[in-house]
């Protein structure tokens, strides 16, 4: 996938098939979309394209909103529309000039002259340009004018899927990773620089990878105890995870730790993607150093027969 981030460098292409949408985290809903932008590139020989946005217009338009929560970063969005196998991925940077852009503009100068889009594909309730003030029905109705073809993933097919990035946002908020990965068709992931912890876990038997506090509009899944996958330069590694304040040893603010199972080298400064898998129980404060010990026996045969079956 080429990774383009300023319009101006965008290819000449035979036969663009594009969708745009801000696709955090890339859910089923927007594989929907992406599936059939791709079989209808395929189809005509032609090439996959996807125009996104960064940063979140929400934290743009609604700088107040500092509560929001997303479930990637543009890096991490890059490799899921990647991993996805669309062919060109523009990255608008979107500003409060931009916001200002009107549909007629966005169609014209972006879709048109800029991409020379042959196909547009959009949801049902896809809204585009200044106050979302264009449409399907005006793309539809003028597309023989702006010369490429419209199509609509109806209703009922994004409908039936149910899924928006706001209910995944409550689902891994709560630790129901169940449903956040059911709705995202994968594992969550999280990626972050491992840094020097103080180094509490090796004294009790289970030292961990500390992880630096991603983003401050990184979504970091309830507090508790998790089995995970953790991949380093290409390795993949069982592991449980630890998302809390640690209040056994009187902790004062949040910690992101993973003891990685069967693991003794040296990672510090190199990036650790975590796959939530489970989780295995809420966090909890303990009585002592050894009851917590004993407890990190139990959650790691869990972690190890949950890990065996996936």
């Amino acid at each position: 996938m080429e990774v383009i981030r300023d319009i101006a460098e965008f290819p000449q292409l035979s036969y663009p098939v594009v969708t745009s949408g801000t696709f955090d985290g890339v859910h089923v809903g927007h594989q929907k979309i992406l599936k059939r932008v791709i079989e209808r590139a395929r189809h005509s020989n032609g090439q996959s394209v996807v125009i996104t946005y960064w940063p979140h217009p929400r934290l743009v338009l609604f700088p107040e909103d500092n509560d929001l929560k997303l479930l990637s970063t543009i890096d991490e969005r890059i490799e899921q529309l990647r991993s996805f196998g669309i062919d060109y991925l523009l990255i608008i940077p979107f500003t409060k000039d931009f916001s200002r852009t009107s549909s007629r503009s966005f169609i014209t100068d972006i879709l048109v002259k800029a991409l020379h889009t042959k196909v547009l594909v959009i949801g049902y309730d896809h809204r585009f340009g200044k106050n979302r003030e264009g449409s399907f029905e005006h793309l539809k109705s003028h597309s023989s004018k702006y010369g490429f073809e419209v199509e609509e993933i109806p209703r009922q097919d994004v409908d039936d899927v149910g899924v928006s990035s706001t209910k995944i946002r409550k689902a891994l908020e709560s630790g129901d990773l169940e449903t956040a990965s059911s709705y995202l068709g994968r594992n969550y992931t999280l990626s972050s620089v491992v840094v020097e912890g103080n180094k509490l876990g090796r004294t009790i038997g289970y030292p961990t990878a500390n992880l630096a506090l991603p983003g401050p509009h990184k979504l970091i899944p309830a507090n508790g105890v998790y089995a995970v996958w953790a991949t380093i330069n290409g390795e993949r590694h069982p592991g449980m995870m630890n998302i809390g304040m640690r209040p056994t040893v009187d902790g004062t603010h949040l910690t992101l730790e993973v003891h990685l199972l069967n693991f003794n080298r040296d990672i510090y400064g190199e990036t650790l993607t975590v796959d939530f898998v489970a989780q295995l129980r809420q966090e909890e404060k303990f009585s002592s150093l050894d009851a917590l010990k004993a407890q990190l026996a139990k959650d790691k045969e869990a972690t190890e027969r949950i890990l065996s079956t996936v």
